[in-house]
């Protein structure tokens, strides 16, 4: 592809692509023309490249549009854990995990540890692990899902609700036995692992050992049986240290680049 000028994209090109739906590899055309002019890629080598671009393109944006239907924060992906902080938990536990084979085997993890110490974020980082691998994922913090359950029966669209859940590939749900569940929660859950039990994959976090959580739950039988199944497929990691939180405080450095408007005392409300 040597020896000539680039060519420029004629309109006709530019329409069959769009019919095409390879519109957006008009953004990365005049590039991939000027380094196969400079290295002599032949014609098939580009192509190659070019549509390369068009797929990672594609996977780059279905996994966003995944992690955003699966309530994850974009901020908590495995990238940005901070591999200095003072926390301990078995790295081969870990590395077993974000291999999601756990997921294939449609098995569960608890994530266990005191508050602070970064279950959430590494519960969500995997959440986003298996988004990329196409995965559906659903995480929502346990109180938050109880209320909303509880609400859906008001609407009757609890069955509706409970379907969504059970049916994804990975549910996470954060903090759960932070607080007592009532009668009506604690059938909620179990509910849930039952369905899910040897079907598919669910990870919790808690700030209590499993042996705790039969004490918070309403009716002991299901609560027991809910949490026999839970454990007896379940990979444990058990997270230790300093709080994970105290790395994420504003300090006078990283508040030396906010504007200075950021800064200005607030104007107060008509009605104050």
């Amino acid at each position: 592809m040597s020896g000539a000028p680039s060519p420029s994209v004629s309109p006709e090109l530019k329409s069959l692509m769009r019919r095409l739906k390879l519109g957006r590899l008009l953004d990365t055309l005049p590039e991939r023309v000027a380094l196969a002019r400079q290295h002599d890629i032949g014609h098939l080598e580009f192509l190659e490249e070019l549509f390369s671009d068009e797929v990672t393109r594609r996977d780059t944006s279905a996994t966003s549009v995944r992690a955003r239907a699966a309530h994850l924060d974009p901020a908590m992906v495995l990238e940005a854990w901070d591999e200095t902080a003072n926390i301990t938990f078995d790295k081969a536990v870990w590395s077993e995990l974000v291999s999601l084979r756990f997921v294939e085997s449609a098995q569960n993890a608890l994530f266990l540890g005191p508050v602070g110490v970064g279950k959430t974020f590494l519960a969500s980082a995997l959440g986003h692990v298996a988004c990329r691998r196409r995965f559906s994922v659903h995480f929502e913090r346990a109180d938050r899902l109880h209320k909303r359950l509880k609400a859906s029966r008001l609407d009757a669209s609890y069955d509706h609700e409970m379907r969504k859940l059970i049916g994804v590939d990975l549910l996470i749900v954060d903090d759960v036995t932070l607080q007592a569940l009532d009668a009506t929660a604690t059938s909620d859950f179990y509910d849930l692992v039952v369905e899910r039990h040897r079907r598919a994959s669910t990870v919790l976090t808690s700030n209590r050992d499993t042996s705790e959580w039969l004490a918070v739950m309403a009716d002991p039988l299901l609560a027991q049986s809910a949490i026999d199944r839970i454990t007896s497929a379940a990979w444990e990691l058990v997270i230790e240290g300093e709080s994970y939180r105290k790395r994420e405080k504003p300090t006078l450095g990283s508040m030396a680049m906010v504007p200075e408007a950021a800064h200005a005392p607030r104007r107060r409300s008509l009605t104050s």
